[in-house]
């Protein structure tokens, strides 16, 4: 399958391991977008109370607003949806976020 070799454009590569290591477990999420402009990110985890889930997911929503690159115009964020990992998406308006 694509992606699950380590990679060093993804981070999966380093010499800086100490940091890297430091980095996870403080808490960092990585996100990647793919071809039709759709954002993937975790969240959170099932364990995760939801006011604890809904701040992780409006620090990615001001992350992601914040990453606009001056060049692009108009909605950067039109709309999105939450999903588990195999189930159905819950479409969320993102000005409510």
């Amino acid at each position: 399958p694509r992606g699950l070799m380590p990679n060093p454009k993804t981070g999966t590569v380093t010499f800086e391991v100490e940091s890297v290591i430091k980095n996870i477990k403080a808490g960092q999420v990585e996100f990647r977008a793919d071809k039709l402009g759709n954002l993937h990110a975790s969240v959170g985890k099932i364990s995760f109370d939801a006011d604890k889930l809904c701040e992780n997911i409006s620090v990615l929503v001001d992350t992601v607003k914040r990453m606009k690159p001056s060049s692009s115009k108009g909605i950067y964020l039109r709309n999105f949806s939450l999903s588990s990992t195999m189930g159905p998406g819950i479409k969320v308006d993102p000005q409510t976020v």
